[in-house]
């Protein structure tokens, strides 16, 4: 049986779309490999990426990838709302069909070995691949963002996994990572243009400051159509739906007469996680997966 593993990369770059492009082309025309879709986002300047494939061929696209955005990115002149410390920001792979998590993480540390030794890229291992329990969270290892972490990286806490003391003049560092699950990108755009408004919500949802404690959340704006948003980070679905972290933003709003403009989910989500808010929300009882008609096909032979 063919083993498949899920992974979304970000890189940092959102508005040159030839950039884009060529980073984003690494995954194209790879037998093995799927692209499934790409998310520029030009307020963050960063892209996401979403790909599944056969872990070699998906490993040798992850290489090329990084290795393009290296070659294209300057992060001393790269800015955006976005957290981040290299040019290919974070790689996090998951398993999705026929692979455990102790292969993934394998893999994750082959793949921060290889980037490091083709490319002088340090590397940050993160989630279950940490080295300590701190850098199992990005805010950890992206405390200070790219700026700050040059000024911290020689001191032992905050050094790289994989490499020196130092980050790569242009590039940075990149975080590699394995988990159990890939976490659901949400964004709730609110209809206000108050910073600051966003920034409290993010406050109050996020886990470290007393909110969720699987959810971390920013507030950004959008400079083009002058809103805010608290974009959120769900690495367990489960444990806070989509409904949950909705209502608490709404009713945070609401106190200050903002009402939520729309939402957004940046990248695939698993299917139970859309159930859970329709059960919520329509007070679903007893509800079946094999209610949704397209489950039924996947037993047919």
């Amino acid at each position: 049986m063919k083993k498949y593993i899920h992974t979304v990369p970000n890189f940092s770059e959102g508005r040159r779309k030839e950039v884009i492009e060529a980073i984003v082309g690494q995954f194209k025309d790879i037998p093995g490999v799927k692209l499934i879709d790409y998310y520029p986002d030009p307020d963050f300047n960063r892209t996401v990426i979403e790909a599944i494939g056969e872990p070699e061929p998906l490993k040798r696209a992850l290489l090329n990838m990084t290795g393009k955005a290296v070659e294209l990115i300057n992060m001393e002149e790269q800015s955006g709302a976005h957290p981040r410390i290299g040019a290919q920001d974070t790689i996090p792979l998951f398993p999705l069909k026929n692979i455990s998590l102790e292969e993934c993480k394998l893999l994750a540390e082959e793949l921060g070995k290889e980037i490091y030794a083709r490319f002088q890229l340090p590397v940050y291992l993160s989630g279950e691949n940490a080295r300590t329990p701190e850098r199992k969270s990005l805010d950890f290892i992206r405390r200070g963002q790219y700026e700050g972490l040059k000024k911290v990286v020689h001191l032992p806490e905050r050094a790289p996994d994989i490499g020196p003391a130092a980050l790569h003049p242009t590039a940075g560092a990149v975080i590699v990572s394995a988990g159990t699950r890939p976490l659901v990108a949400y964004n709730i755009v609110l209809n206000s243009s108050d910073l600051s408004l966003a920034q409290g919500i993010a406050k109050a949802v996020r886990g470290p400051s007393g909110g969720f404690s699987t959810v971390r959340a920013v507030g950004l704006k959008y400079e083009e159509r002058d809103l805010v948003a608290v974009s959120m980070n769900i690495f367990d679905y489960e444990l806070t739906p989509l409904y949950r972290t909705f209502e608490l933003v709404k009713r945070e709003a609401a106190r200050y007469g903002v009402t939520v403009l729309e939402t957004q989910l940046v990248g695939t989500v698993p299917q139970e996680s859309l159930i859970m808010v329709a059960e919520y929300f329509l007070q679903l009882k007893s509800f079946k997966r094999n209610q949704i008609l397209e489950n039924n096909l996947f037993d047919l032979s």
